[in-house]
């Protein structure tokens, strides 16, 4: 653990992981809030799914915009706009008694989310050494989760609690402090934008991207089906109250992986680490379509998360590698608009599937999923060879010139 003790004695590392918490807490809270909300006010769970599904599908689709907004003008005034607008539309939401009003809200809410992760990624290369980046993305990795894990329950345990109406609430202030930190930080606010290289090739022509647009649309689509596939299987069997165990197990066990990965030598290229952790992934997930909702899957599913966990880590090396230059928000932007879309569409799917069939054969088809998305990796690497190769000291100490805002 010393290179982590030796990550969080640098400047402005504890500025970066504390501000955003917050924020990415109420990102963790806003599908439950959403979800309770209108279930209460409607009595319709079909409604409720109808209202996160259009929530979630705006959010993804617009990534990609919001994200080239920030590479185009930086973080200060994006954040500072779409902040306090996002945590204004959740009060409104929580006010109101009307399913239309809050179905189009929810949709409005996902179209102008603050891209808080995607702006805290490449603040990361402003302040620590190139040899410490894999290190910090773990933190980061791993600070996504816990918030991913905690939302949740705490929007769960607020709705069933005597002020059931509070979680929207709640995420409204968890994001005005988390968002409004971040916005204020001088580790956001004098981040400048990457300068193009003129007369490179536009981001959609970029083979690396297309290639992750393709492994991400697998991944997307088999996660999209385990979401639904879990609490399925768990309702059908009349223990709906272990699908909680199953996605603890996942969500604690993904921080330990991403923490893991960022022990990893960094004598080992981002490529290859990807790789062999991405086999492993495909292979761990295999047994999950053989449990039972339990111990049996919250086991694999802790097996699953820890691979899980790692390859974030290892991904987002990849894609700092590979993208053009003057993308570091739009380049994962962009990719998570088309994983997050495909994502609902699998959800909507796993729904089908799982009544039709069987939440297995969801599980199933998600370990294809994943092994589909290692195939496309394997096949191809020639587009990703930027990521496997180590980069000399003298390259780190550059890219750290080149990104400091004093030089940006």
């Amino acid at each position: 653990m010393k290179r982590y003790r030796q990550l969080f004695a640098m400047p402005n590392v504890w500025v970066l992981v504390l501000a955003a918490f917050p924020a990415r807490v109420a990102y963790g809270m806003v599908g439950l809030s959403l979800f309770f909300k209108t279930e209460q006010e409607t009595g319709s769970i079909a409604l409720a799914g109808l209202v996160i599904g259009a929530n979630s599908l705006a959010g993804s689709f617009t990534a990609g915009v919001r994200g080239s907004i920030i590479d185009k003008y930086g973080q200060k005034w994006p954040l500072r706009i779409l902040v306090p607008g996002y945590a204004a539309m959740m009060i409104l939401v929580n006010i109101s008694h009307s399913s239309t009003f809050i179905l189009v809200m929810a949709t409005i809410m996902g179209l102008s989310a603050p891209p808080i992760n995607l702006s805290v990624r490449p603040l990361w290369k402003t302040i620590v050494p190139g040899d410490f980046l894999r290190t910090a993305y773990a933190v980061d990795s791993s600070v996504m989760n816990t918030a991913g894990v905690l939302g949740p329950v705490i929007a769960t345990s607020l709705a069933l609690s005597s002020h059931s109406g509070s979680p929207l609430i709640c995420a409204a202030v968890f994001m005005a402090i988390g968002g409004g930190a971040l916005a204020l930080a001088p580790v956001s606010r004098d981040w400048k934008p990457e300068k193009k290289v003129s007369g490179a090739q536009s981001l959609w022509r970029n083979p690396a991207l297309r290639l992750m647009m393709l492994e991400g649309s697998f991944i997307g689509f088999g996660w999209g089906l385990f979401d639904v596939a879990v609490p399925a299987f768990a309702t059908i069997e009349n223990v709906a109250q272990r699908t909680a165990w199953v996605f603890a197990a996942i969500g604690v066990s993904s921080i330990v992986g991403g923490l893991f990965a960022g022990l990893i030598s960094k004598r080992t290229s981002s490529l290859s680490a990807l790789r062999k952790t991405y086999l492993i992934w495909f292979l761990v997930a295999i047994p999950m379509a053989f449990t039972y909702p339990g111990w049996s899957m919250a086991l694999a599913g802790a097996c699953l998360g820890f691979a899980g966990g790692a390859i974030q880590v290892f991904y987002w090396e990849v894609m700092e590698a590979v993208r053009p230059k003057g993308s570091a928000v739009s380049y994962m932007a962009w990719l998570w608009t088309v994983e997050g879309s495909v994502m609902s569409l699998g959800a909507a799917v796993g729904g089908v599937i799982s009544e039709a069939v069987s939440p297995q054969f969801c599980l199933a088809l998600t370990a294809l999923s994943i092994g589909c998305g290692n195939l496309v990796l394997a096949i191809g690497k020639k587009r990703l060879e930027a990521a496997d190769r180590i980069p000399s000291d003298e390259e780190n100490l550059q890219a750290i010139e080149d990104n400091s805002p004093a030089t940006t």
